[in-house]
């Protein structure tokens, strides 16, 4: 939904959405449309008819689909995984290896960064696909190449969902100060954002109170409820790796489109990019993969028919069958375990979340005593737990808050009190110690203190120490 404070602004976004329905072509979602100051406020109920001393015309409703990054994210590993990729995670590029005549790129070399050894991998092309840091790999090649990237800072928050109806979102196009804020529903909760400045690149960027007031501030001239910063569940900062391509003659061709270049023989550097064209960026970097090693694979991209592990035979009606056909398993006080339904949110969120492979996730719940949730008020199990561990690449307790779940991005304070239960499981799994298990609890609690929420003030007991592991993917192209 944007809102419209007066008629000029009206027909501009209804006939800029206008065209983006023309554009979209056979995968529009809904058709856009215009809404009255009436409607638009029942649609929207915390929508403020006025605004800096203007009142509100209507607004212009558009539709845009939206998913779980974390959850795509591992689903494309997997997915790799089973069509025959070797995935690897906690694996960091110590250095490139080159040929004999030191002309070419031939494989990297490779630390465990949980055991600590080394090893090296050979291919016929390297792809650097690094985000932020790809300029870092490709200095190991080269270390007077031009960089490619300028990051740019984004800081969200989430509030709670009280402040967005179900269903519709909230974007401004252009704040009083010129940026563009949103606020949307997002599992469960309310995602608000964003900053958008210049940073440095750091592993672990943090946000700052200033820029999670502005957010504040942004949405409440648009709001007729109070924004209040201790409604703010969660806070955290990411680094957008605006692309420039090397060989422009320029430095005004830095854009948010992604980047495919070859600055040394061997070596495929992709950067910049979105979600929104994720696969279009790979089949451009698997093509001048190609052209690179002079490779002659079987096949053409196959990317336009392949779904993510879980999507074959999936349909929005799937968590049905889950609310019929399962148990969760709750303990009690008294130390039995008895069944307990399967509840339409508890299904719906295994459903989105794992697709036609949540029933595996189902069955731990009810087979193995690991049917309750991790935290009040949200729908994550503790059978996820152990699901990951054994077919996500789950390795600590932080990998599962925040890169297999996103309960450390929804809340915070919640995220803390799941953290002894989350590494109790995977201790089970993996065999751990009690030191590594104190270890887990630490490092979890650091991380959780990079989340500027109004409630994590219990985390801050000692401090942070920046000592987290990132793990960077590098992807290993051979074709027979």
């Amino acid at each position: 939904m944007t809102p419209c404070f007066n008629w000029f602004e009206v027909v501009y976004y209804w006939f800029g959405l206008k065209f983006y329905d023309i554009v979209a072509g056979r995968r529009l979602l809904h058709l856009s449309r215009y809404y009255s100051v009436d409607e638009s406020v029942e649609l929207f109920p915390t929508l403020a008819k006025n605004s800096h001393d203007r009142s509100l015309r209507g607004t212009v409703v558009y539709y845009d689909g939206q998913m779980n990054d974390s959850r795509l994210n591992v689903g494309l590993a997997c997915t790799a995984a089973v069509v025959g990729a070797a995935i690897l995670n906690y694996a960091e590029v110590v250095s490139l290896i080159k040929d004999e005549s030191g002309e070419r790129i031939i494989g990297a070399r490779i630390r465990d960064t949980l055991s600590g050894k080394e090893f090296d991998a050979f291919a016929k092309v390297v792809v650097n696909a690094a985000g932020p840091f790809c300029d870092s790999v490709r200095k190991m090649a080269n270390n007077d190449v031009v960089p490619m990237i300028s990051p740019s800072s984004g800081v969200h928050i989430v509030l709670p969902d009280y402040y967005s109806p179900d269903g519709m979102g909230l974007i401004v196009p252009k704040t009083k100060d010129g940026r563009v804020v949103f606020m949307l529903p997002w599992l469960g909760r309310t995602v608000a954002g964003t900053t958008d400045s210049s940073t440095a690149i750091t592993m672990l960027p943090e946000p700052h109170e200033d820029e999670i007031q502005f957010i504040l501030d942004a949405i409440c001239d648009y709001l007729n409820v109070q924004v209040r910063r201790s409604d703010v569940l969660s806070a955290w900062s990411g680094i957008r790796p605006l692309a420039m391509d090397p060989s422009a003659k320029n430095t005004e061709s830095i854009s948010r489109d992604h980047v495919v270049f070859e600055d040394y023989p061997g070596l495929i550097t992709i950067t910049g990019g979105k979600w929104t064209t994720y696969r279009s960026m790979a089949e451009d970097a698997v093509n001048a993969a190609i052209r690179s090693g002079n490779l002659k694979p079987a096949n053409g991209c196959v990317t336009d028919h392949l779904h993510i592990l879980g999507g074959y035979g999936w349909d929005p009606a799937s968590f049905t069958v889950l609310a019929q056909n399962y148990k969760r398993m709750k303990r009690t006080y008294g130390g039995k375990i008895i069944p307990g339904a399967m509840d339409s949110a508890v299904s719906k969120h295994l459903s989105h979340a794992y697709g036609t492979l949540a029933t595996q996730v189902a069955s731990i719940a009810q087979n193995e005593g690991l049917g309750k949730r991790l935290a009040h008020g949200y729908p994550f199990l503790e059978a996820e737990v152990a699901y990951c561990a054994r077919h996500e690449y789950c390795e600590s307790a932080v990998d599962f808050i925040a890169r297999r779940c996103r309960l450390a991005f929804l809340d915070t304070d919640a995220a803390g009190r799941a953290l002894p239960r989350i590494i109790e499981i995977l201790a089970l799994e993996r065999k751990w110690d009690k030191a590594r298990q104190k270890l887990e609890l630490q490092k979890g609690k650091d991380f959780l203190e990079t989340f500027k929420s109004s409630k994590n003030a219990q985390f801050r007991d000692g401090k942070h120490n920046g000592k987290n592991i990132f793990s960077t993917f590098v992807s290993f192209l051979h074709f027979e």
